[in-house]
Formats: C-alpha cells, sequence, structure tokens
C-alpha cells in the first residue's frame, strides 16, 4: 500500500497533537474561576492570582526541563516511540487534574503535564527535519504551530461548554481520554522515517531526500552532516542566536496563553461562560499568523531568496507587527478592542516562531536537531517563567501596562539576536 503526499498526513496529526496539548494546558486557566470558588473560597484575589501563577511557573519550568529531555530522547529513540510516550503520559496526567484538592496537588499533576507536553515541540521540529526538504519546512512548522492557536480557539469555548454539563473534574477527565486516541492513528501511520517508510511513494522519498539537501552541503550521505554533541553544539554563536531569540520571543505567547482568561476576568469581571465568548478570538490571529509565517517564507524561497533572507525577513517582520500592538494593550478600551489587539499580537508572535523554530534544522544536521530544538525550548520556558512570575507583582492594582511593556522590549531583543549571533543562516561547518 502506498500513501501520496505521506509528510503531510504525518505534519497532520502533529498539528491534531498540538492541538489537544493545548486543549490540555488551557484547561486550568479557563476552569480557573471556578476553581478557585471550590478550593480556594477565602482567599483574597491577590492571594488567588499568585496561587494561580505559582502552579504556573511550576508547569513552565517542568516544561522547560522537558524540552530538553525530550530533544535527547526524540535524538534517541526517534519521532514515532517519543511522541507515544510524551502525548500518553500527557494524557494521562490532564485526567489526574481531576483529584487534585489544593495547590501542591496541582502543582505535581502540572509539573508531570509539563514535562510530557514539553515532547511536542522538539519532537515536531525533528520530524520537520526528518519529513520535509528545506524549502517546505517553514510552511510545515507553520501548518504544526497552527495547531497551538487552533488548540487556543477549540479550548476556550469548548472548555466553558462542558462546564454547562460537567463538573470542572470531570471537564479534565473527558480531555485527557482525547489524548489516548490520537496514540491510535499516530501508531498505524508513522512506522519509520521517509527513507525506509514503507507506505511512501518512491517520488515523494527521493523529494524529500533531495531536498533536504542544500547548495551548501552537496554531499549525499548523512554521515556528512555536522552532527556537534551537546558541547560542541552551545561552542557556536549560532546556537546561542537560536536559543536567546527563543527566550526572548516565547514569554510573550504565554503571556497571553496563561493569563487573557485571568485578564478578562479581573479587568472586564467575566465568568467562564463569558471568557468563553471572548477568550478565543486572539487564537485566530495565532492560526492565520501561522499560516502567514509559514506560507511567506515558501513564498520568497521559491521566488529564490535564500534561506539567510527568508527567515531574518518573516522573524524581523513577525516581531515589528507585534511591537505597537502590544503598547496599544496600555489602553484598549472594551473587551471586543482588547481582544482583537490581542490576535494582531499573536499573528506578529506566529509570522515569526516558526521560522525560528526552523533554526535548528537550518543550521545543523538531523541527529543534532532535537538536541538544538530542545535547548532552545527549554530557554524559552524559563524566560517564560520569569514573565509569569513577575505578572502577579506587575498587575497588583489591576494595570496590565508594565507586562506588555516588557513584552515589547522581548520582541525587539529577539530581532537583535538573530541578527547579530547568527550572520547568515546557513549549514554551520564542521570546525
Amino acid at each position: 500500500m502506498k500513501i501520496a503526499n505521506l509528510r503531510w498526513w504525518v505534519i497532520f496529526l502533529i498539528a491534531l497533537a498540538t492541538v489537544i496539548n493545548y486543549i490540555d494546558r488551557s484547561a486550568l486557566s479557563v476552569l480557573w474561576p471556578d476553581i478557585v470558588e471550590d478550593i480556594f473560597p477565602d482567599e483574597t484575589a491577590l492571594e488567588r492570582k499568585q496561587i494561580y501563577a505559582n502552579i504556573s511557573i511550576v508547569f513552565i519550568l517542568s516544561y522547560a526541563f522537558g524540552q530538553a529531555i525530550f530533544g535527547k530522547i526524540f535524538d534517541w529513540i526517534g519521532t514515532r516511540l517519543g511522541f507515544v510516550l510524551s502525548i500518553g503520559v500527557w494524557s494521562l496526567a490532564t485526567a489526574a487534574h481531576a483529584f487534585a484538592q489544593g495547590m501542591l496537588s496541582f502543582s505535581i499533576f502540572r509539573a508531570i503535564l509539563g514535562v510530557a507536553e514539553a515532547g511536542n515541540w522538539p519532537g515536531a521540529a525533528k520530524s520537520n527535519a526528518d519529513w520535509f526538504p528545506t524549502k517546505e519546512r517553514a510552511l510545515a512548522q507553520g501548518i504544526f504551530n497552527s495547531g497551538a492557536a487552533i488548540g487556543g480557539i477549540i479550548a476556550i469555548p469548548l472548555i466553558a461548554y462542558m462546564t454547562v454539563f460537567f463538573s470542572w473534574q470531570m471537564v479534565f477527565v473527558v480531555i485527557g481520554l482525547i489524548g489516548l486516541l490520537w496514540l491510535i492513528p499516530w501508531v498505524i501511520l508513522v512506522k519509520a522515517p521517509p527513507k525506509y517508510h514503507p507506505w511512501i511513494t518512491d517520488e515523494e522519498r527521493e523529494y524529500i531526500l533531495t531536498g533536504q539537501k542544500t547548495s551548501e552541503s552537496t554531499t549525499d550521505s548523512d554521515e556528512d552532516e555536522y552532527n556537534p554533541t551537546t558541547g560542541q553544539l552551545l561552542s557556536h554563536k549560532q546556537s546561542w542566536g537560536v536559543i536567546i531569540a527563543s527566550a526572548a520571543i516565547d514569554p510573550i505567547w504565554w503571556l497571553f496563553v496563561f493569563w487573557i482568561p485571568i485578564y478578562l476576568n479581573e479587568v472586564y469581571g467575566m465568568d467562564v461562560k463569558s471568557i468563553g465568548i471572548y477568550g478565543w478570538v486572539p487564537y485566530v490571529g495565532a492560526m492565520l499568523g501561522a499560516w502567514f509565517g509559514g506560507l511567506l517564507a515558501q513564498n520568497r524561497i521559491k521566488a529564490g531568496w535564500d534561506t539567510n533572507k527568508t527567515r531574518k525577513l518573516t522573524i524581523t517582520l513577525g516581531c515589528l507587527i507585534m511591537l505597537p500592538a502590544l503598547l496599544a494593550m496600555a489602553n484598549p478600551g472594551a473587551p471586543t478592542v482588547a481582544v482583537l489587539i490581542m490576535a494582531v499580537i499573536l499573528f506578529g508572535f506566529q509570522t515569526a516562531i516558526g521560522n525560528v523554530q526552523t533554526l535548528p534544522s537550518d543550521l545543523f544536521g538531523k541527529k543534532a536537531v532535537g538536541t538544538l530544538a530542545g535547548i532552545s525550548g527549554m530557554a524559552a520556558k524559563l524566560g517564560a517563567l520569569g514573565l509569569t512570575a513577575l505578572v502577579p507583582y506587575l498587575t497588583a492594582n489591576g494595570n496590565y501596562t508594565p507586562a506588555f511593556v516588557i513584552g515589547a522590549s522581548l520582541a525587539v531583543i529577539a530581532i537583535i539576536a538573530v541578527w547579530v549571533l547568527i550572520p547568515k543562516i546557513e549549514p554551520v561547518k564542521k570546525p
């Protein structure tokens, strides 16, 4: 049996896993107004916000180390088994939230969830490097990243709707089961890498493997790629360009993932059902940005631009879109205007991030991609941890402007890191 365009089926499954990933991680923030009334009824508004921030910090910290761990795991055991391990554990951890009784138990389940969910990103980066030629990687990454946006679009109204019929505990159980069901088509479809897959057509196999060779690297075997050890990887300034850019830009995304429902609840007095009406809108911008960033990069490469010019244009454009929108959040006015500005911010973020995440596969061989993707992902989550820890104090009086100003500054740092530390985006030569 042969399946035409098998690589697109693979990236579709990974995008679907990302949708599930975001439904699972978003559940806590959407359900939080109900959870605090049930478990933390006597705490003040500031104390509740600090409890939420502390639980979120545990998640991010676990997620950060999970990305480094799973980067190595995916390089060792491959994407097929790596995704089975990652999504299997995170689905069980999601369901376990139903048994949480306080901050400690929530933190334990969020820690397990964070470590396991982290595998999705280095796994996707490695799958992208395995299954796609260089010219299609930004589009494939954009499709994968759109899964995060679609997950956000679906998660908030879906979870809010489910609370009409289920307790918050049962909501966690139901969405946990969804991830376990995903494992069935993944195990069946992804039997081997494209070079050895029995269901891939000869034409597609040749297209993928030939397209992974670049003009700078004309060799014919994987052994000729530069696959440095972790120590060697960190000795290159290009690696630090990826790491610093990721650490700077990623907190902007997490600022909204964690705080959109809390922001709408605090600033506009919305309950869970009202949040379900408004809270999904910013993720529409994120979905469109993921597609736009991928298609723009693909269009420019087809027009004859090299990888260096294409990546830098798209990353810079995405950051420049975010800058004025982040500053405009200082005084957005009506809630409708606020969520539309957020949509512009997440559009810019997703335009940039897909191309940031392809940088490891642009710079190093396939056996090192997962490692660099994992390390840069860990740095990104540590940056997000720092901003998340500050938010309760920055917004103690209900004014979120300082947090948005910091976000704008981080976008500038991401641009500088890419342009200064990666003078030319091309395969790094063996020393």
